[in-house]
């Protein structure tokens, strides 16, 4: 497989005029337990590689400025480098800004046809393997 594919959703984002209470209506109706970031962790493997992930549920603030628009989706990538390296050679729309944490991995933000932003994360599991 190529270097800069996607490899799953690393997380689901959306706003809440009243972020406690959607939190709330989540547990108590679909079970979602909270951790103490007050975030959902789901954690899965890659069938192939067995290699751990976590997708990530969280609700924001209707007032965040985190991104644009009622959601995001995150999505998990093998090589950020790579996969933005593509992208701009597609003419895709790539922020410029990035992130980087060592505890958690590499961000980089793009956008679809119609302006929604898109977030990429390489965990830093990915980002050890290739040093």
């Amino acid at each position: 497989m190529s270097r800069g594919t996607i490899l799953g959703i690393g997380g689901v984002f959306f706003k809440s005029d009243d972020k406690s209470r959607m939190q709330q209506w989540y547990e108590h109706h679909l079970g979602l337990q909270l951790d103490e970031h007050s975030i959902v962790q789901f954690k899965w493997r890659e069938a192939e590689t067995e290699r751990k992930h976590t997708t990530v549920w969280s609700v924001f603030p209707r007032a965040s400025k985190y991104y644009d628009g009622p959601f995001m989706i995150n999505y998990i990538v093998d090589d950020l480098d790579a996969l933005l390296a593509r992208l701009a050679s597609e003419g895709v729309k790539i922020e410029p800004k990035r992130q980087s944490d060592a505890a958690t991995g590499k961000f980089a933000w793009i956008y679809d046809s119609e302006g929604n932003k898109i977030e990429l994360w390489e965990p830093v599991a990915a980002v050890n393997e290739r040093k």
